[in-house]
């Protein structure tokens, strides 16, 4: 399938720049999986800290979000840190809600991967009750779902070293594991012929290690993902910069931040297409780069 081409336009009032996504559609096979990917808005009502722009997401999404509704994707999915933290649990939760409406917006069917941010000052019960996942994964922190013969794997690394769950802030960011349970379960979910694609906020891309933003048992989790050869891509957030890597048949994108930047100028989403070949072609937007991960 050819590549979008992108268009700059105005919009209004707001001034906010935005992309028009152009796709001859004819051209999209039915056994090609698209999907929406945003991750780390940080959405709160407070002013920006340096390069962050809390308030800002709110539009950013609703940008995302008008573009993925144009261009039908299966699903959409946030990585993690969906929102940030107010003064107190009632106003964080505000937040929360406020930006949940809006991703609510979207057409397709919607998924949330759970971020270290989204445990600052509530606990994952309350995120998970302020949120609702498409069909089995509501009030779920992990789970997979299957769209067109591939499985999609949501892992969830907020838990501390003694694999209690990150809550209301009692945790360190930097410490961020996978308890053996959550390992079980993977084995099984892997145990299939299906491709699997994994998406999580924390990285496995232990290239990145240096910066504190890995999981820690990452060693254990990868060699899961390598056992059966059927793991295509890894998609994680939380290293605002972003990074690439490839290693032993996986490819391990970490997609850079909507929350960097303002307005009109920044922004970060994608839309992810995996072909019937199993290439994986990510149409960046803004900030967020395109890429061609190739099956080898």
């Amino acid at each position: 399938m050819n590549r979008r081409q992108f268009i700059k336009v105005s919009q209004g009032v707001a001034g906010i720049v935005i992309l028009n996504s152009c796709i001859n559609k004819a051209t999209t096979k039915s056994d090609t999986i698209r999907f929406g990917m945003v991750t780390d808005l940080h959405f709160a009502r407070k002013e920006e800290a340096g390069t962050r722009y809390y308030n800002q997401s709110l539009d950013k999404l609703r940008e995302a979000i008008r573009v993925f509704n144009e261009n039908q994707p299966d699903f959409v999915i946030e990585l993690g840190d969906f929102k940030d933290m107010g003064e107190d649990k009632t106003r964080t939760l505000a937040f929360l809600d406020e930006i949940e409406t809006e991703y609510q917006a979207s057409n397709a069917p919607i998924y949330h991967v759970l971020g270290n941010h989204d445990m600052d000052n509530i606990s994952k019960s309350d995120f998970l009750q302020h949120t609702s996942n498409a069909g089995d994964a509501k009030g779920k922190n992990f789970y997979s779902f299957t769209v067109k013969g591939l499985k999609f794997i949501v892992l969830d690394a907020n838990y501390n070293e003694d694999m209690t769950d990150y809550d209301s802030g009692d945790f360190d960011w930097t410490k961020a594991f996978i308890p053996q349970r959550q390992l079980e379960w993977l084995a099984q979910e892997l145990d299939t012929r299906q491709p699997v694609v994994v998406f999580l906020h924390q990285l496995l891309d232990l290239t990145q290690r240096q910066h504190g933003v890995c999981v820690g048992n990452a060693e254990e989790v990868i060699a899961a993902l390598e056992k059966n050869g059927n793991v295509l891509a890894v998609f994680q957030g939380h290293h605002h910069s972003g990074s690439y890597y490839f290693g032993n048949g996986i490819h391990y994108f970490t997609m850079k931040a909507m929350i960097e930047g303002a307005l009109p100028d920044n922004n970060s989403f994608a839309i992810v297409e995996i072909t019937s070949s199993r290439d994986i072609i990510i149409d960046g937007f803004y900030n967020c780069e395109n890429k061609d991960m190739r099956k080898i």
